[in-house]
């Protein structure tokens, strides 16, 4: 099972070697590409072969790239993520209306109680708020409750005067990091021979992954958490390669996924699978929800 984010931030050549990623800098690395989960390319001075990327797409191994202010700005989404791709994308508009509702109120109802837990977590009486808004959802959030919880769980954990629009490092911390989740969402809907054009709930024909984005939305407290800590901890007065590399490291972090610990980057991986699932067979129960240790 492959665990590893990598990095790649200083100028370097990568190419491919027996089954090993080669990165050739300052120094020289081998890593076997069994072991990488994720390659982020940081910066704009690496250079890799055409046949290291071939490989890594078989594998399945998700390849972020970031712009000249290491930003991410791409990543690379293989046509075909499984043997029976044909198969899985004719499930995939075949999913009916009904379906994909009920499985994304499901997802945002479990959204708001994450950020729920988070704010219990973090001993904010305003918890309760959010069971309640959890509590009232109407399919497909007929009436924004979504909307209302993020208020008050964003005030709550970053101030009151905060919003999302803020050009601050905190708004980019969580960004950086919503991003990484986003990334490993859409290669397990690659992996599995989705579709992330074809979402849910979203559905903006200018954004290419709108079912990544849907799947994603109970994982961000996990972020949240992080940047909230790093907050508390004084380390986001800026946000640098630093902050970043912090930042990555939440696919590493232990949680729960239907009671077993496990690391968010599996997790992402047995809950994806769960979604298709459920969607596959019209049985929201069989999604496999994660939750904080």
């Amino acid at each position: 099972m492959s665990w590893r984010t990598v990095v790649i931030s200083t100028r370097a050549k990568l190419d491919l070697q027996l089954g090993y990623m080669v990165v050739r800098g300052e120094r020289t690395t081998k890593v076997h590409l069994d072991e990488i989960s994720v390659l982020l390319i940081e910066t704009t001075e690496a250079s890799l072969t055409a046949a290291l990327l071939a490989e890594m797409m078989e594998r399945k191994i998700k390849v972020i790239f970031c712009d000249g202010k290491r930003n991410p700005s791409a990543e690379l989404v293989p046509y075909y993520g499984a043997h029976d791709v044909s198969a899985k994308i004719k499930q995939q508009i075949a999913w009916s209306e009904s379906v994909k509702g009920e499985v994304g109120t499901a997802i945002i109802r479990a959204k708001i109680k994450m950020q729920a837990a988070l704010l219990q977590k973090l001993d904010f009486n305003t918890a309760v708020m959010l069971e309640e808004y959890a509590a009232q959802l109407q399919y497909r959030d007929a009436s924004n409750r979504e909307g209302h919880a993020a208020k008050v769980y964003f005030n709550s954990l970053f101030g009151m005067g905060f919003t999302r629009a803020d050009d601050i490092a905190v708004n980019a911390a969580l960004n950086y990091g919503y991003m990484v989740l986003l990334a490993a969402c859409n290669r397990e809907i690659t992996a599995n021979g989705y579709l992330t054009q074809l979402g849910l709930i979203h559905d903006n024909i200018f954004n290419a992954f709108n079912l990544g984005s849907d799947i994603m939305e109970p994982l961000r407290p996990f972020v949240d958490l992080l940047v909230y800590n790093m907050l508390v901890d004084e380390k986001l007065y800026f946000f640098d390669k630093e902050q970043k590399h912090d930042v990555l490291a939440v696919l590493t972090a232990n949680v729960m996924n239907n009671e077993k610990q496990v690391t968010l980057n599996y997790a992402i991986k047995l809950y994806c699978k769960s979604v298709f699932d459920a969607l596959n067979n019209n049985d929201v129960s069989l999604i496999k929800w994660n939750s904080f240790v």
